[in-house]
């Protein structure tokens, strides 16, 4: 998920840790980022867009989600602090779109927000981080400095952040076969894929001391079975099987030859579509696998990625234009960095 799609998140609140107030004090590392980012801005303020003051307070309960993801996904301090100016720099940035774009829905005057839904939205809120006791909701907006009007005003803007990111994205559903075909054809090596078996199993386990050749013979009675037509799941949900997934007829799903021990993976890569396996006797039981279906190695057809495909270009596009917006935005509105 992109820092943008995260804002609409982040900003309802999601600062930290939660107190009983809804939010908590910031950790020691929080408390020295906001001390480098106010020497950074000295007057407290990072932006102005519009009317808006965008400030140091502002951009730390943005990132503080983010921070401890960041800091144990960084190899070393100095690449930890990299990646922090980077989140600081995009997190102001998105800040300064979320205005603009707020701005862009209120020059419609027939575009508004149902009252209702930003009721509705709040209710669910204090329901959620407050467990529904509306006393510990209006503490939290004390501690924040922050009237009821000013948070109905900041969920209104939410839900219109939201709305418009959702118009943007709507706009670009719509792909053609031609543009999916030459998508295909460019990039056939993106869509190779190995064998692959949809695999049943049945487990016999040694429940009475069973030797060898007596789970063989129960083995063999299995196979029996399913050779006069009767279907390897409804065997493997009955009790002669011990495998974790029973109840769901001994299915495994689709797996690759890299997702077997050697001892199944040459058996169950011989199988073809319908095929039961010979007994496999191991120290832990004896093992039937049924190859329900097979894929072999080879690049996917067209038919079989289409979809796959299509979210992807749906995805590129999405970026592409709402970037191109967001840039049209940037230049009409008014914008100051400090």
């Amino acid at each position: 998920m992109t820092l943008r799609r995260r804002l609409v998140t982040l900003l309802l609140g999601a600062a930290s840790a939660v107190s009983a107030f809804g939010q908590a004090a910031p950790a020691p590392a929080e408390k020295a980022i906001a001390s480098d980012l106010n020497l950074r801005f000295a007057n407290g303020i990072v932006a102005v867009a519009e009317e808006k003051i965008i400030t140091v307070a502002d951009v730390m309960q943005y990132i503080g989600p983010l921070l401890p993801q960041l800091r144990n996904e960084a190899k070393n301090e100095k690449e930890f602090q990299e990646r922090l100016e980077q989140l600081q720099d995009s997190a102001i940035q998105d800040l300064i779109d979320r205005v603009l774009i707020v701005k862009e829905f209120r020059k419609d005057e027939k575009r508004q927000i149902p009252q209702s839904y930003v009721d509705n939205a709040i209710a669910d809120e204090i329901a959620e981080r407050f467990e529904g006791d509306r006393s510990k909701f209006l503490a939290y907006l004390k501690s924040k400095g922050q009237t009821q009007r000013d948070y109905r005003r900041e969920t209104e803007e939410n839900i219109i952040f939201q709305y418009m990111q959702g118009q943007q994205r709507k706009s670009q559903s719509v792909i053609s076969p031609v543009r999916i075909e030459t998508f295909y054809n460019e990039n056939k090596d993106r869509f190779y894929e190995e064998d692959k078996v949809y695999l049943r199993l049945i487990h016999l386990t040694r429940t009475n001391g069973e030797t060898d050749e007596q789970l063989k013979a129960l083995a063999n009675q299995v196979q029996a079975r399913v050779k006069a037509g009767e279907k390897f799941e409804d065997i493997a949900k009955s009790e002669i099987n011990r495998d974790m997934r029973r109840t769901k007829g001994g299915d495994w799903g689709w797996q690759k030859r890299s997702d077997f021990r050697k001892e199944f993976s040459d058996v169950a890569f011989a199988l073809k579509k319908g095929d039961v396996s010979e007994p496999i006797l191991l120290p832990e039981g004896c093992f039937i696998l049924f190859a329900e279906d097979r894929k072999y190695a080879g690049i996917q057809s067209i038919d079989e990625v289409r979809d796959q495909i299509e979210r992807i270009l749906v995805q590129q596009m999405g970026r592409a234009s709402q970037e191109r917006w967001l840039e049209r935005l940037r230049r009409n509105g008014y914008i100051k960095h400090y």
